[in-house]
C-alpha cells in the first residue's frame, strides 16, 4: 500500500511538472515585435528569419545584438543593433510595394517581391548609378 502511494505521488509529480513546463514553453512569445504580427508562431518566425539569412547572406548576429549580461547568445528583443531597425523599415517597404503593385495573380501565382529580389544574398543590394 505504501509503495502504491509513493508510486502514485511520483507519477502525479511528474505529470504536474511536465504540464507546468509545457505551459511555460507555450507562453513564451517573442518580445518587441514592431512589424511582424504579435501572434506569429515560433515556426513562422523562424522561417521569416531564415529567409532574411538567405536573402542577405548573413547570420542572426547581423541584426540581433549579443546579450548584454555577458551570457553567450543573442538578445533577440534588444534594439541595440541598428540593422534591426533597417530590417523593419525594409519589411514595411516590401509590404507596401506588394500591396500596391503586386496584388494580382499571374498564371496561378501571386507575384510579389521579397528581400531576395534586390539583395540576392548580399547585405547591400546592387544598384545602377545614374549620372547627374
Amino acid at each position: 500500500m505504501k509503495r502504491t502511494i509513493i508510486t502514485l505521488l511520483a507519477v502525479f509529480s511528474i505529470v504536474v511538472g511536465l504540464t507546468a513546463f509545457n505551459q511555460a514553453k507555450q507562453e513564451e512569445r517573442p518580445k518587441n515585435l514592431k512589424v511582424l504580427p504579435k501572434n506569429i508562431s515560433h515556426e513562422e518566425l523562424e522561417n521569416v528569419m531564415k529567409s532574411f539569412n538567405v536573402a542577405l547572406g548573413v547570420k542572426c548576429n547581423f541584426c540581433h545584438a549579443p546579450k548584454a549580461n555577458g551570457e553567450r547568445g543573442l538578445d533577440f528583443a534588444s534594439d541595440a543593433n541598428s540593422h534591426k531597425d533597417v530590417a523593419r523599415y525594409m519589411i514595411k517597404m516590401t509590404n507596401q510595394i506588394n500591396k500596391k503593385h503586386f496584388k494580382h495573380e499571374h498564371e496561378g501565382k501571386i507575384m510579389n517581391i521579397s528581400c531576395n529580389t534586390c539583395h540576392n544574398g548580399k547585405t547591400e543590394p546592387s544598384t545602377i548609378l545614374k549620372e547627374k
